[in-house]
Order: C-alpha cells, then sequence, then structure tokens
C-alpha cells in the first residue's frame, strides 16, 4: 500500500473537472499521483456516495480537495477511512445535519441568486426533477469573474447544472469532525457569499485558512497558490506520519 496520499479533486457545481486542469497540471508536474472524477450534481447523497466509492477504491491514503458545491461533497464522502486530509477551495463546509439552503440562509445572497435559471429534467418513476444553471449572459461576471471573456462563455455554454434537490438535502455527516481540513476563501467571489466560506472553515476549525482576492473559479485564475495549499497538507500531513513512525 503507498504512503504517500492521492490527491482527488472534486468540482462543483455548474463546472465539471476540467475547471481542475491548471491545478491538476501542476501537481502533476511536481509528480503527484491525481485523481480528478466526474460529480454527477444530481443528490449531495448520491454525489458523496459515488466519491466515496470512489476513494475507497484507491490503494493509500487520499486528501480529498473540493470547489463549491464539491466541498459539501468532500464534507460527507471525507468521511471513507482512507482520506486523511480534506482541502475546500472556495467551497461549502457543511455541518451534519446542514444542507446548502440552511448555510447559505445565514448570510446575504450573493449575485449568483439573480441570475439563476430553473429546468425541468426527466427521473425514471418519478415526478420530474429541477435542473438548476446559470444564466449563460450572466455567468462570465457572477461564476467566471476574472477568467479570460473568452474561456468564460465557453464556460457559460458548457455547464453542468446541479439539481434543486442537493440544495435542501442535509449531510449525513461532517468529515471534518475527524479529519484536518485546509481552506481557501475567494474574497472576490461572485456566487457564495465569501462570509459563508469563513463561517464554515471557522467552525470546522480547518488547521488553517488563506484569503485570496480572487474570484470563485480560483483554481484557474490562481491555481499555483491553490496548489501551495494542496501540497502543503501533503507535507504537513506526511511530517506527521514520520514522526508517529
Amino acid at each position: 500500500m503507498s504512503t504517500t496520499p492521492t490527491i482527488v479533486l472534486v468540482h462543483g457545481a455548474f463546472a465539471d473537472a476540467a475547471s481542475w486542469a491548471p491545478v491538476t497540471r501542476l501537481l502533476l508536474d511536481q509528480g503527484h499521483t491525481v485523481l480528478v472524477p466526474p460529480v454527477f450534481n444530481r443528490s449531495l447523497s448520491g454525489d458523496a456516495a459515488y466519491i466515496r466509492s470512489f476513494v475507497e477504491q484507491i490503494d493509500g491514503p487520499v486528501i480529498l480537495a473540493g470547489h463549491s458545491y464539491g466541498g459539501a461533497v468532500i464534507t460527507v464522502a471525507g468521511a471513507a477511512e482512507n482520506v486523511v486530509g480534506l482541502v475546500y477551495v472556495a467551497g461549502y463546509a457543511l455541518d451534519e445535519g446542514e444542507s446548502l439552503g440552511q448555510l447559505q440562509g445565514g448570510f446575504p445572497d450573493s449575485d449568483l441568486a439573480a441570475h439563476l435559471v430553473y429546468a425541468p429534467y426527466p427521473v425514471e418513476g418519478g415526478e420530474p426533477g429541477t435542473d438548476v444553471s446559470v444564466e449563460a449572459d450572466a455567468f462570465p461576471a457572477v461564476f467566471a469573474a476574472g477568467v479570460p471573456k473568452e474561456t468564460a462563455e465557453v464556460l457559460a455554454v458548457s455547464q453542468r447544472p446541479l439539481s434543486a434537490v442537493a440544495f435542501g438535502e442535509a449531510a449525513s455527516v461532517a468529515a471534518w469532525k475527524t479529519t484536518p481540513g485546509w481552506g481557501i476563501v475567494s474574497s472576490a467571489d461572485h456566487t457564495i457569499n465569501p462570509d459563508v466560506e469563513r463561517f464554515g472553515y471557522s467552525r470546522a476549525g480547518l488547521r488553517s485558512v488563506i484569503e485570496l482576492d480572487a474570484p470563485h473559479l480560483v483554481m484557474l485564475t490562481h491555481p499555483a497558490e491553490v496548489a501551495g495549499v494542496i501540497t502543503g497538507a501533503v507535507a504537513e500531513l506526511a511530517e506527521e506520519a514520520k514522526l508517529a513512525s
């Protein structure tokens, strides 16, 4: 069994695994083992169960890094026994029994709230579900601020919606209660109120939190800084393992 953590990068709503591409490239160039699975954005419980299953099939320890909604996903999936660290990147650090809607509801809305689009999707054997996405015209400013306009326009028409049920579903567990964590606050975030990030991280007692003057897609605008937090967590955990051996 490998003792060096595999880094698993978990994307959020309205995005896909490619949102991690610059950070993935940096980590691979540094010799890290990196995996970037898809998140289906259908429900918190279902998405977390998939990521947990993905993680549990990895030989050795894992560090989970979650962006945005991916933070909520790693909060639940991080209960897997081989997860040794959690990194929240402009993400939701939910408490056990808390939903995205409940956490966000304690703070003023971000610019995102006024620019959401709702569309039905079929559910086999049941009532249609509701997909939530971001207005394409507003996407560059609200979700992809700081990203080149040409890139933001492509992201706007290729976004992966989030099912509305995910907003109201409570986290079944909060892995940060037993697993060390690190956090990045995007202080220029127009998608999540930065105070939501600050509050969640503070409540979770994360070991280290840094603030970047960055937009929501901080992995695209500040990849070196994001990669640095992740590799810093790897190094810190490796030193602790060495001292314990």
